[in-house]
């Protein structure tokens, strides 16, 4: 009987104290919504003339560190990341250590940005910063805007805003290769914030890096600047957003490379403008060549009829530059000729049908192509060779609700090489006009420029559905539009070459205004959007 009381004592012990040691919000309680809060830490905040090695920060509650790396951002930066520990477990206690000298009479900035969170309900402790001055007082001006993209109606990704100081030493080129005196970041949001800064002069930049050391790589970072100098105390608030762009890069030639026989590759890097390749060996007089960009690439494909020699010697210029390049020759086969249809379902009322080919098509037969409706009849049509890209266009006149078949028996289309297809045949149809919707948009131009409208759809809001030209306000109708939800954009054409011109930092160049309308148009079959009207003002 004495054994049974000792093991019934000791089974309620344990299970006393297991209940006891877990932590948490008992079950049915409220939850935990409170971030933790910094309690104390050694040195104290804003301590002056600092010249530990090492910070101790106390929490109220455990505390984790989540996307310490990407969050943590040290000013003015230092050369020697901080050792923080502990890393990966919980505790109330954070230690920081300093590995790297600090410079004289400065207010540094350790600011953990959102990555402190408590241990149990992952709270955030949004924007902690921990702060202290080798010199003896804190610097205390601030600065504050926001960035957005220059282009894209997306918020940028994480974004750094540098401050370079500029003294007698500053240049505009320092962003290449130096370090700057102060930054913060825009973390999940489009804003920013400078605090404990000093008095003077500065250049304020925003760097989308593809690494975040502080240097503008313009090969791979977005770069935005504030068009003139930041002056401290009296530039504490930015009204004008900073807007990132992408820099064209300065002509450079690549590479050139043998694809297949009769195809070369040639790679550059930066602007395209008058590029072009001429084959500089001794051809023979029935030699042909045809260039075309390829799409969203750096690449010119060439494609020249075989010439039974080991290399060709090229030219490759632009207006400014000029490189010679030899092209060993080594594969054997020719690319047969490959040809598919832009669509084998539905062609809708306001696309064209293509037939698209792997290899440049320099010849049509149509007297070997036969197109008809679902009536066997023969349906009128002209066809053409796209300038930029290897299809053919057939036009004609689409009929609703239709089928349609187009044959093309072998010997129709012949490509560079001489090599002509075997028999193809498409199908495809039309819809009713009623599966379509409209949008008639009231443009109001302010602006003395001409403007540039896009209608946008496409699984990133980024294909150009449509594109129209106008120089003053006018009312725009967008027909034949299939049911899903558009965006529209207008780009202010300030040079008028009918395209988007971006910026570029050295020649203190801004990129053109985008402004996109407020909101998304949702078209649905059979109904018309109207009553919407889109104002064009340069402060948008």
């Amino acid at each position: 009987m004495k054994f049974l009381y000792k093991t019934l004592f000791l089974l309620v012990s344990i299970t006393f104290i297991s209940s006891c040691a877990k932590t948490g919000r008992p079950d049915g309680g409220p939850k935990d919504e409170d971030a933790p809060l910094f309690v104390v830490s050694k040195p104290p905040y804003k301590t002056t003339n600092f010249s530990n090695k090492e910070v101790v920060l106390t929490f109220n509650e455990f505390i984790k560190l989540k996307d310490l790396n990407k969050q943590l951002v040290v000013s003015p930066p230092l050369k020697s990341p901080l050792l923080v520990t502990p890393q990966g477990t919980a505790s109330k206690f954070l230690k920081i250590k300093i590995l790297d000298t600090l410079a004289s009479n400065t207010t540094y900035i350790f600011n953990f940005g959102n990555a402190i969170e408590d241990n149990n309900e992952s709270n955030k402790l949004e924007g902690f910063k921990y702060v202290f001055s080798t010199g003896s007082y804190i610097d205390s001006l601030e600065n504050s805007g926001s960035v957005s993209d220059a282009f894209f109606n997306k918020k940028p990704t994480k974004t750094n805003i540098v401050l370079y100081r500029i003294d007698s030493t500053f240049t505009d080129s320092i962003i290449y290769n130096k370090k700057p005196n102060y930054v913060t970041t825009a973390l999940d949001t489009t804003k920013f914030n400078f605090t404990n800064l000093k008095e003077g002069k500065y250049l304020l930049l925003a760097l989308e890096e593809s690494s975040s050391d502080y240097i503008f790589n313009p090969k791979t970072d977005k770069i935005g600047f504030y068009a003139d100098t930041i002056t401290l105390p009296k530039d504490s608030i930015l009204t004008t957003p900073i807007k990132l762009f992408k820099e064209i890069q300065p002509y450079r030639f690549s590479r050139a490379k043998e694809i297949s026989k009769g195809k070369i590759e040639f790679g550059y890097d930066g602007e395209i403008k008058d590029f072009k390749v001429e084959v500089l060996s001794k051809v023979p007089d029935n030699f042909r060549s045809i260039s075309k960009f390829e799409k969203d690439k750096d690449t010119l494909n060439y494609w020249h009829t075989p010439i039974a020699v080991d290399s060709l010697n090229f030219i490759v210029s632009n207006d400014i530059f000029l490189d010679t390049v030899t092209v060993k020759f080594r594969k054997k086969e020719l690319d047969s000729l490959r040809l598919s249809a832009s669509t084998s379902g539905t062609l809708h009322l306001r696309d064209t049908f293509f037939i698209k080919s792997n290899n440049p098509v320099v010849k049509i037969d149509t007297s070997k192509i036969i197109f008809i409706n679902k009536d066997t009849l023969r349906v009128k049509y002209s066809s053409y060779l796209s300038k930029k890209e290897n299809k053919i266009g057939f036009l004609f006149d689409k009929n609703q609700k239709e089928k349609y078949n187009l044959k093309a028996l072998p010997g129709s289309f012949t490509d560079i090489y001489n090599l002509k297809n075997d028999t193809l045949s498409y199908n495809f149809k039309t819809i009713e006009l009623e599966d379509y919707g409209r949008i008639t948009l009231n443009v109001i131009n302010t602006t003395s420029k001409n403007l540039i409208i896009d209608l946008l759809s496409g699984k990133n809001g980024n294909e150009i559905i449509e594109r129209k030209y106008i120089k003053a306000s006018e009312t725009l109708v967008f027909n034949l539009l299939e049911p899903k939800t558009y965006t529209v954009r207008a780009i202010i054409d300030d040079n008028n070459n009918k395209k988007w011109d971006t910026g570029n930092y050295l020649l203190k160049k801004l990129p053109e205004t985008i402004i996109y309308y407020k909101e998304e148009l949702k078209v649905r079959a059979n109904y018309f959007l109207e009553g919407n009207t889109f104002t064009i003002k340069r402060n948008n």
